[in-house]
């Protein structure tokens, strides 16, 4: 064999390996095909959804791979103006998966251009649902029934992509950074204003109380102190009355009692001295039994 021939035979090998090649295709799970014969779709097998290993005309037919699961696009956060002129940035989210694989093809051409055109039409959804609604609704009270509003328009919208809109929300409202910073300012000076009021009544109740406390316990004393002279003042009466009735029968002896409790409580302490003159009435009973003065000449 001659060397031309072998190599007419591998370049004939290679053509065929090449076509080999090309007559097929593979499909993984996640994924669907369009066959497109010069552009457009082949008849009866345009649209390829089964995975595995398939078959096309090589040089005359092409494979255009498309995603089959859902695919997430994430909205760049813009500012919306409220019906109550009250500025507001959003934050959504869409949700979508590829309905029908040509019209999707023929307009947006990939997943980078679904994702372009359906990020200006939910932009445009949200400014114009929320722009119907004040600052109350958007937040707490409408906020589910905007939502579902803001997703029909958006699957509206997307019928003409060939895509279907799995789910599209708001993912957070917040006030811009300016505003916020100003009611955050606010809040912590009313908060500050009523801690001060707590703390203003707090005191002007403790002081109240102390007051009180302290009223109540000058009472307490000065009555009980009133209470105890009188009970004092009542216990000298019947020790007076008691002693009066013991020694009303001697008043001698009464005299000369009360003079020796005299003695026994001036000379108690050791070197008492007393500057008195012998003759002084308190010494009478030292001089005469009977303490009294002798009768005169």
């Amino acid at each position: 064999m001659t060397p031309t021939r072998l190599i007419g035979l591998a370049i004939g090998a290679l053509i065929l390996v090449f076509l080999g090649l090309s007559a097929t295709f593979e499909l993984h799970q996640t994924q669907q095909a369009l066959l497109l014969r010069f552009g457009e779709p082949v008849p009866e097998r345009g649209l390829v959804t089964e995975p595995g290993l398939h078959f096309k005309l090589p040089l005359i037919e092409t494979v255009v791979y498309l995603d089959n699961r859902i695919l997430d696009l994430e909205s760049s956060k813009q500012e919306v103006l409220a019906s109550d002129n009250q500025r507001l940035e959003v934050d959504a989210f869409v949700r979508y998966k590829i309905a029908d694989a040509l019209k999707f093809y023929q307009t947006v051409g990939s997943v980078a251009g679904a994702d372009n055109q359906l990020g200006s039409v939910l932009n445009s959804a949200v400014r114009r649902v929320l722009g119907d609604a004040n600052q109350s609704q958007i937040v707490r009270d409408e906020r589910v029934a905007l939502t579902a509003k803001i997703r029909e328009q958006v699957n509206r919208e997307a019928e003409r992509f060939g895509v279907s809109i799995v789910d599209a929300r708001i993912r957070r409202v917040d006030l811009p950074r300016q505003i916020s910073e100003k009611v955050f300012d606010r809040m912590r000076t009313e908060r500050a204003r009523e801690a001060a009021e707590y703390r203003a009544l707090g005191q002007q109740d403790a002081q109240q109380i102390r007051s009180s406390a302290q009223r109540d316990a000058t009472v307490i004393v000065a009555e009980a102190q009133q209470q105890g002279d009188t009970m004092r003042g009542e216990g000298e009466a019947e020790r007076n009355r008691v002693f009066a009735e013991a020694f009303s029968p001697d008043p001698d002896f009464f005299a000369f009692y009360r003079s020796m409790q005299a003695y026994d409580a001036s000379l108690k302490g050791k070197g008492a001295r007393f500057v008195v003159s012998p003759s002084s009435d308190f010494f009478r009973y030292f001089d005469r039994a009977s303490g009294k003065a002798p009768a005169k000449p």
